[in-house]
């Protein structure tokens, strides 16, 4: 990986970690058309860069994070789904994290979803963040577990989740942004972890390159998350439903077409 790449990466994860089009499959694509997918530092690479993105989080929504302990208690009841299915199934996750097609298939799939989940949950009762109780919040974090399939959506798998429980849709989304503060945070030391453990290093280099992609997504996060709250708000789910459908059907055709999207 050089730094070019690096760059557009966390471009890619700034704009998309928190829009309901999966920031993860977009980065496999991303990575796979740069032929760099099945390197290890890439894919430790494409999980440490959300940290930058997530911290965007924190400081939009700075006062939120102190404003009571009933706050955290919610986003660790909220996490605890995540992190047993994560240690569980960690393996099968990593065999998914290089294959495009299941990112093609879940952006088919989820982008059908998406066309429909504004007339589902029309009729919200849950206006405040303090309003959600901690089995409600226990509820969105098993909605966070199908995220584990590369090309989900984290963030559409837990506001979709969440607008299930009756959250309006500004709530369920705020919801899910500061789920993915702990979220991500696991998922970083555990990758960190498995990186070392199978004896892997990280170059000065390499550690540049972390700074530089954090630094990135973060920026760019700053701007995609005011963006989308605004734009859900006003349009709803249908647009990023055909974003979906569209560019999970090309990478489909493309790949049942004998392209490999691992060429270049």
């Amino acid at each position: 990986m050089n730094y070019f790449e690096a760059v557009i990466l966390a471009i890619i994860e700034g704009l998309t970690e928190f829009l309901p089009v999966s920031s993860t499959g977009h980065m496999i694509i991303g990575s796979s058309f740069m032929g760099i997918a099945s390197d290890p530092f890439v894919k430790l690479f494409t999980v440490a860069i959300q940290l930058g993105a997530i911290l965007s989080v924190v400081v939009l929504y700075f006062k939120r994070f102190f404003k009571s302990i009933n706050f955290y208690i919610k986003l660790i009841v909220a996490f605890i789904p995540a992190a047993i299915f994560g240690l569980l199934l960690s393996k099968k996750i990593d065999e998914l994290l290089e294959s495009p097609m299941a990112v093609g298939i879940s952006l088919l799939v989820g982008g059908i979803i998406l066309l429909f989940v504004d007339k589902w949950f029309n009729k919200p009762t849950i206006n405040e963040e303090e309003d959600v109780t901690y089995l409600t919040a226990l509820k969105i974090g098993f909605f966070q577990c199908i995220a584990m399939i590369p090309g989900v959506s984290r963030s559409g798998a837990t506001i979709v989740g969440g607008m299930s429980q009756k959250l309006s849709r500004k709530v369920a989304a705020e919801f899910s942004f500061f789920l993915a503060v702990p979220t991500m945070f696991a998922a970083t030391g555990k990758k960190l972890f498995d990186f070392y453990k199978e004896g892997n290093t990280i170059t000065p280099e390499q550690t540049n390159l972390l700074i530089i992609g954090n630094v990135v997504a973060f920026i760019v996060a700053l701007l995609a998350i005011k963006s989308f709250i605004g734009y859900l708000n006003k349009h709803g789910f249908k647009m990023f439903g055909w974003y979906r459908i569209v560019a999970g059907l090309i990478i489909i055709i493309l790949l049942m077409t004998g392209h490999n999207l691992q060429i270049i």
